[in-house]
């Protein structure tokens, strides 16, 4: 029997206990365990009733995923598949108690279910979330759930991936009892509770009467979950599976399910969710930071600034439980800012995105100031001034006298140099980027720049935090616009470009949006102000970056000279009535106009594809030239970066992975094709190397 499940005896109440602490995955060798100790309790006639829990903080957070790609200590199909050890639970001839704490997913839930009764702690989670990965359950969970609570409700839970708390799970059906006080003294009061005798409860023997739900719920539902993008095959599948448990006998569900998992497992989509998946964690991986490199302690935190993103970065961190020090230039600005967080928590407290306690501690939280020796006793302070590198270095001089020694000082640029501003800071040790992306309390992405005098402690505290404040955190190098910026500047140049010569603004982002970005490169630009993007192309050019090409990125400079910034003012490149995005004449002819002095000749027609590829292919392309430079660790990298901060669709897994699928050797072609009918005199489609030596190695089709 495997060391990871225990067997321990009460009387005459086994408790088996997975002993895979903190999440007890059900990897191969605790599957192996769970089978091999109920096959032994089924033959010990001494024993009349069975608890299954799990040690440490939860009864199982599931499948061990590394398994799925073949890592970890077992290949996902060596030893005992999960449906087996659930069929072993449910045959027992002794009633079978899961008793639940912290939370039961996905497989670890369906173990649950394979039991003849639930009982839960208070606090308690259970779910199916494997449709997050493009998946779905493949160990019963599609088969059990709907015979237990109903085809809808199933449907909902199962095709949602969200956790249900343990009173909607008992008010569902899903749980049988809420355990007060000790939760295996109340699994073992339950199992003495039950009728001497009475036929234990297997939910593969219930059967679903197809008047409980309506006649036209599966066409209806199918319908509904075409429209989820990257989950949409998952969705169908979950959808057929259920409809095979309102139908068919367990048994044949069961192969249902198995098949349709397994046509998940070979998706495109379900692949470029996983990778997301890994790359989220393997972010978190710095592989020249010493080891045993520990972070610094955090406790108290301070803002600088209390404009949108400063007020979105304190929010953030008081969410996290940080106690944050405001600082403004005067204490109108101050008090303004604190009023606004306030009623920011308010507002996630009144529509349940919080609860009203957790808010109003959390407001608590926020205090204002104008004095910088206020935040002489933080342990971080991130600095959320203008963009403008001469004031940053300012105030990253004041920082670097006023913080005490050892607190890690942040900078939220955007694009600016973070080494001179650490070397301004006259502590560049301590000093490193914050990149925040707004709204700060929101998004999910944090790019954490790392100076080239930034200490491993430094940079472990700033991402130690990140993971706090539950951001996809990333580490970059320092470059102009560090990963996501820099790759997002030739998308955004080539949108301009196609505007010139003769693409519309809702032409451009219609065909973007169907490949799946969340917004197009014009309304993108439009909501994150069109001045804002220009004074960034203005300021470069004062130092001469850009290239020597009169015609780049003419239309933002332009419209902001024109005042047209975009939604905030109701114009830019489109018009807008409140936020809708209206194609605009003045616009066009502002596009037309540029066009004509610049000579660039209008095109009687421009196809969808060659707009995506104008697009996107310079993106990846400045992704292999980062790589290069050793901006980034690793491609995945890239790859989290702008799927969580961007709006890549996550059914393409991110660029670099979308360049992977559609082979290295088309992106090199593509680029060479635009090269030769576009011209190259700036190089915009000059491959990256590494781009070309993938290519050169790809196998020849």
């Amino acid at each position: 029997m495997s060391d990871v499940v225990q067997i321990q005896k009460q009387g005459n109440i086994a408790i088996v206990t997975m002993n895979l602490p903190p999440m007890n995955v059900l990897s191969a060798a605790n599957r192996a365990g769970l089978y091999d100790a109920f096959t032994a309790l089924e033959k010990d006639s001494s024993v009349t009733g069975i608890i299954v829990t799990g040690a440490g903080r939860c009864f199982s957070a599931g499948a061990d995923i590394t398994e799925f790609k073949g890592k970890g200590d077992a290949a996902f199909s060596e030893g005992r598949d999960l449906s087996e050890v659930c069929d072993v639970l449910d045959a027992s001839s002794k009633p079978v108690v899961a008793a639940i704490h912290g939370f039961a997913f996905g497989g670890g839930f369906e173990v649950a279910l394979s039991c003849h009764y639930r009982v839960a702690a208070p606090g308690a989670q259970v779910g199916l979330p494997e449709v997050n990965l493009g998946l779905l359950p493949g160990a019963g969970g599609t088969q059990r759930t709907p015979r237990l609570i109903g085809v809808e409700q199933a449907t909902k839970i199962i095709s949602s991936g969200a956790p249900v708390d343990t009173k909607s799970a008992l008010s569902l059906g899903l749980i049988d009892q809420i355990v007060e006080g000790d939760l295996i003294e109340g699994a073992k009061s339950f199992i003495a509770g039950l009728a001497k005798g009475a036929k234990l409860r297997r939910i593969r023997d219930i059967t679903i009467d197809p008047a409980t739900y309506p006649a036209d719920f599966f066409a209806k539902t199918r319908a509904a979950g075409n429209k989820k993008r990257a989950l949409a095959f998952a969705t169908q599948r979950i959808i057929d599976c259920v409809e095979a448990a309102a139908t068919k006998p367990f048994d044949e569900g069961m192969k249902a399910e198995w098949s349709n998992f397994l046509a998940c497992m070979a998706s495109t989509e379900s692949g470029a969710l996983q990778h997301a998946f890994f790359a989220q964690r393997e972010a978190n991986k710095i592989p020249d930071v010493p080891a045993g490199t520990k972070e610094r302690p955090v406790k108290k935190t301070g803002v600088v600034g209390g404009g949108t993103m400063g007020r979105g970065i304190a929010i953030s961190l008081a969410m996290a439980g940080y106690p944050v020090i405001l600082m403004e230039v005067d204490a109108t600005r101050a008090e303004a800012a604190v009023a606004a967080i306030r009623a920011e928590f308010e507002k996630l407290g009144s529509s349940g995105k919080m609860k009203p306690d957790q808010a109003a501690s959390s407001a608590a939280l926020v205090t204002g100031t104008t004095s910088i020796t206020d935040l002489g006793d933080c342990d971080l302070v991130i600095e959320a001034v203008f963009e403008n590198l001469e004031i940053k270095k300012v105030m990253a001089a004041q920082l670097g006298a006023a913080c005490k020694p050892g607190a890690v000082i942040a900078s939220n640029t955007s694009t600016l140099d973070v080494d001179l501003l650490a070397q301004a800071s006259g502590r560049p040790a301590d000093f490193l980027g914050m990149h925040f992306f707004s709204p700060a309390h929101v998004m999910k992405l944090l790019e954490v720049v790392r100076g080239k005098d930034t200490a491993p402690d430094t940079l472990m505290t700033a991402m130690a935090v990140g993971r706090k404040l539950q951001k996809h955190t990333v580490v970059s190098g320092v470059c102009f616009g560090f990963i996501g910026n820099r790759m997002i500047e030739p998308y955004v140049r080539e949108s301009e470009a196609l505007l010139l010569e003769g693409a519309t603004p809702g032409q451009i982002d219609r065909a973007l949006e169907a490949f799946g970005m969340a917004m197009g490169p014009c309304r993108m630009m439009d909501l994150a102000g069109v001045d804002v993007g220009a004074k960034t192309v203005i300021e470069r050019d004062k130092d001469g970056m850009l290239p020597n090409d009169p015609t780049y990125r003419i239309i933002c400079r332009e419209l902001e000279k024109l005042g047209r910034h975009g939604q905030k003012t109701g114009k830019g490149y489109y018009r807008y009535e409140g936020r809708n995005a209206i194609e605009d004449p003045e616009a066009q002819a502002v596009f037309d106009d540029l066009a004509r002095r610049a000579g660039i000749a209008k095109r009687n027609s421009i196809e969808d594809s060659e707009i995506v590829e104008r697009c996107i292919l310079p993106l990846i392309n400045e992704g292999f030239l980062i790589l290069e430079e050793g901006i980034a660790y690793r491609s995945s990298d890239l790859d989290t970066v702008f799927l969580s901060g961007y709006g890549f669709p996550a059914e393409r897994g991110g660029p670099m992975y979308y360049a992977q699928t559609v082979g290295h050797k088309w992106v090199r072609d593509r680029l060479l094709h635009y090269a030769e009918t576009r011209g190259n005199a700036q190089g915009y489609w000059t491959p990256a190397k590494s781009l070309e030596a993938l290519a050169a190695s790809s196998p020849k089709k």
